[in-house]
């Protein structure tokens, strides 16, 4: 052979191996999907996708209980914590808190204030600063006591330069040995993120001091002392199924003193007895020693907020168990009873009539109609045979008396293990309404997981997927967690969901708000500061789901099996028959673009045009923020339908949902 020959031997040995890549790599990312229309395979309840709440990372107080006022009832450990007085000369005696704890343990302490001399200030910090907007009303409200009048305020909100950017003028006309409650209204002429109310004591004479507190005019439906509404509208835009609370591991609490008791966060604010957020300085490296519970944001408003927004209620009551990962506290099973009676007490005062005693206090609150409530839960990640005692008590008493409400038992902290199969195999055998599985786990796992359920079996337990979220990489911190890896791994485990929906009847991302300078957990699907909110990538996840779920669940498969990560791909699929729609939710993790011919068989006719929503981003760590706070969202487009099947190029790197209207 030539050495001619030998190079054009070689030439077209090249062309032909790069023939042979291109055309492989091409057979790669070209696939046939299967969808079965005719045949449902699952119904999808109609509460699958909700909300978890849990007041961390400044979620409640400092963040959706829409209070600017700091320690307003002088409570917290450090009495005058959040609080400064400011004068030329400081004068002995002049500002007193004053404790009557033997006269009333809910709330005893108050200020009292002697003025005799020059003007003072008593200036409160907010919650890292007070959210202040131009031309929006605030209001005042504080309880007193004077025997005669002679001192009078002036109320100020001030930036962060110290000007004066809303006042209003403030006479306390009430005399007497009781306490009255007085409000003033005054409009902001500026903005302002990291804002301090002020108070200046004019006049002579003394004065007691109660419940100072300072709204924005422009709470969740105008509500007094109401929450903080672009907050509530995101949820609400979520129209999730459900609303669990009030957590998570302060229902818990470090040790059962500290536990949350329901009875003690409804009626007047000024009854309800505050409490030590059990967050308060759980993370060494990221302390909040001025984090507590007011409980302004009570059981009362949990229930209406998820009237509000059309979502399910589903409380979590502690069982006797404190936090096992702190002081492993538990009650003696013969003194069970008033934490089993709480339940009973409860169920009562979501869905009594005016003839029972809890029914009657709901009505006296402002509510006739019953709350509907429908489902419970039964502790929060507790664990051991500690637990299956309790939970035997538990189910029997309330079963007795409300064998309509689901209850909702706890697996513990991770999703396997000899503490989850413990767990796992009892309440099978007791045939438990629903097992509350959480993971917080890393992308991969994620992945690993998609088909966890498609082998669970099909029985009278479901699965509460009660809390879960992607956890990256270690070196990222905050806010930085929540990038568009972690949801589009979380997209991906949510087709394994929503196709095993006779299996996972409910699920919900946790935590649900963050305060960027006031975090202690993260990741967090909606981050918040003192004047905005953004959705995370997650948070349009989730959106997605919530507001796409279907009625039924159909096969989708690729080459006969379920779609759980070959080429990338994850996928599941449902039809909403009340929409007369067909939802495809597809997921496509690899670094290329994918062609997907949909070969929908069935009697179905579709209609000539189909949506697609589509997330994508080729940056895994591209993060939503509030410059950009739809960095990564959906974006729609609308196409003709060719033929029968449907051929989609699915991005890089991307969630779709594709919605094709059926005739």
């Amino acid at each position: 052979m030539t050495i001619h020959s030998n190079l054009k031997y070689w030439f077209c040995s090249v062309i032909a191996i790069k023939f042979f890549a291109v055309s492989f790599v091409h057979a790669q990312n070209h696939h046939i999907i299967n969808l079965e229309t005719d045949k449902s395979i699952a119904k999808v309840q109609p509460n699958m996708w909700g909300v978890f709440f849990e007041d961390i990372n400044f979620g409640a107080d400092g963040g959706i209980y829409a209070e600017l006022i700091k320690n307003r009832s002088f409570e917290f450990a450090k009495p005058l914590m959040g609080w400064s007085i400011v004068r030329d000369k400081p004068q002995e005696g002049e500002v007193l808190v004053v404790n009557r704890k033997e006269v009333n343990q809910a709330n005893p302490r108050y200020l009292q204030v002697h003025k005799n001399t020059t003007d003072f200030e008593l200036v409160n910090e907010g919650f890292k600063g007070i959210g202040v907007k131009k031309d929006l009303s605030y209001n005042f409200s504080v309880m007193y006591r004077q025997a005669k009048v002679g001192v009078t305020m002036v109320l100020q909100l001030k930036d962060e330069n110290n000007k004066i950017i809303a006042q209003g003028d403030f006479k306390p006309d009430n005399i007497g040995d009781g306490w009255h409650k007085q409000s003033l209204s005054f409009v902001a002429t500026e903005s302002s993120a990291r804002a301090k109310f002020s108070i200046v004591f004019k006049g002579n004479g003394h004065i007691d001091l109660d419940m100072i507190s300072l709204f924005p005019g422009d709470t969740w439906k105008n509500r007094p002392q109401g929450l903080r509404a672009d907050m509530v509208q995101l949820l609400a835009d979520m129209k999730p199924g459900f609303i669990r609370f009030p957590g998570g591991c302060i229902v818990e609490g470090t040790d059962l003193a500290n536990r949350y008791q329901w009875k003690n966060t409804i009626g007047p604010i000024e009854g309800r007895k505050m409490i030590v957020n059990r967050w308060n300085n759980e993370f060494a490296h990221r302390p909040a020693p001025d984090y507590y519970q007011s409980f302004g944001l009570g059981f009362f408003e949990y229930f209406q907020l998820a009237e509000d927004i059309g979502s399910d209620a589903l409380p979590i009551l502690n069982c006797g168990m404190a936090c096992q990962f702190n002081s492993g506290e538990v009650v003696a099973l013969d003194e069970l009873q008033p934490y089993i009676q709480d339940a009973l007490d409860l169920i009562e005062f979501a869905n009594g009539n005016a003839s029972t005693v809890w029914g009657k206090k709901r009505i006296e609150l402002g509510h006739a109609k019953p709350f509907n409530l429908k489902m419970l839960g039964v502790g929060n990640e507790n664990w051991g045979p500690q637990y299956m005692e309790r939970v035997a008590l538990f189910k029997a008493a309330i079963k007795a008396k409300y064998p309509n409400i689901k209850l909702i038992y706890s697996s513990g902290t991770d999703p396997e293990g000899d503490r989850f199969n413990l767990l796992d195999n009892y309440l099978r055998n007791e045939k438990a309404d629903f097992i509350d599985e959480h993971y917080y786990r890393s992308a991969e796992w994620f992945l690993k997981n998609a088909g966890r359920y498609d082998n669970y079996p099909r029985n009278d337990t479901k699965v509460f997927v009660g809390e879960y979220a992607v956890h990256a990489d270690k070196n990222l911190t905050g806010k930085e967690k929540n990038n568009w890896q972690s949801a589009l791994a979380s997209a991906s485990l949510m087709t394994g969901l929503e196709r095993n929906a006779d299996v996972v009847q409910m699920a919900s991302y946790a935590p649900l708000f963050a305060h960027v300078d006031a975090w202690q957990w993260a990741p967090d699907m909606i981050w918040v500061d003192n004047l905005k909110s953004y959705g995370t990538p997650d948070y349009y996840v989730q959106k997605l789901f919530s507001t796409n779920k279907g009625t039924d669940v159909i096969a989708i498969t690729l080459n006969g099996k379920n779609i759980t990560g070959q080429n990338g791909l994850y996928a599941s699929s449902v039809l909403d028959k009340t929409k007369k729609e067909l939802i495809i939710k597809i997921a496509n993790n690899a670094a290329e673009e994918q062609h997907i011919d949909f070969t929908l068989l069935g009697k179905a006719k579709l209609k000539s045009k189909y949506s697609i929503e589509t997330m994508s981003d080729d940056n895994l760590n591209q993060l939503n923020s509030f410059e950009n706070p739809l960095a990564v969202s959906p974006q729609k487009s609308i196409y003709n339908m060719k033929g029968k099947g449907l051929n989609v190029r699915l991005k890089p790197y991307s969630f779709n949902l594709i919605k094709i209207g059926l005739n």
